[in-house]
C-alpha cells in the first residue's frame, strides 16, 4: 500500500474510534433521558395524589426502613421542588441529545469522505502498480 492509502486508512479508524464515541455518548443521554422522564412522571402521580388532600391529612414519608410523618405542605414543596430540578436536568439532556446527534451527523460525513478516499487511492495504486 502507498503512504497516501495508509495515511489515509488511520484517519479512517481514528475517525471512526470518535463516531463510536460520540454514538456511545448519544445512547448513554437518551437512557438518561428515558430514566429522567420515568422520575418525573412518577413525581407528576405523586403531586396528584397529594392534591387531592387537605392540610390536615397525614402524609408519610419513607426514609429508609421507617415511615416518618410530614406536613401535607412540606410535602408538596419537595414534591414541586423534585420536579423542576427533574425538569432542567431533561432539558439539559435533551441539548445534550442535539448536540451529540448533530456530532454523530458530522462524523458520519467525514468518515463518507475518507472511505471515498480510501477506495480512489487503491484504484489509483492498483493502476500504478507495474505490470508483470
Amino acid at each position: 500500500m502507498t503512504n497516501m492509502t495508509e495515511e489515509i486508512q488511520k484517519n479512517l479508524k481514528t475517525e471512526l474510534d470518535k463516531y463510536k464515541q460520540v454514538q456511545k455518548d448519544f445512547h448513554k443521554a437518551l437512557s438518561q433521558r428515558q430514566q429522567l422522564d420515568g422520575q418525573l412522571n412518577e413525581n407528576i402521580a405523586v403531586k396528584k395524589e397529594l392534591d387531592l388532600l387537605k392540610s390536615e391529612d397525614d402524609v408519610f414519608k419513607l426514609i429508609g426502613p421507617v415511615l416518618i410523618k410530614q406536613d401535607v405542605e412540606e410535602a408538596k414543596q419537595n414534591v414541586a421542588k423534585r420536579m423542576e430540578y427533574i425538569s432542567s436536568e431533561l432539558k439539559r439532556v435533551e441539548e445534550l441529545i442535539t448536540t451529540l446527534d448533530k456530532k454523530q451527523d458530522t462524523h458520519r460525513e467525514t468518515l463518507e469522505k475518507y472511505q471515498q478516499m480510501f477506495q480512489q487511492a487503491q484504484i489509483k495504486a492498483s493502476f500504478s502498480q507495474p505490470k508483470a
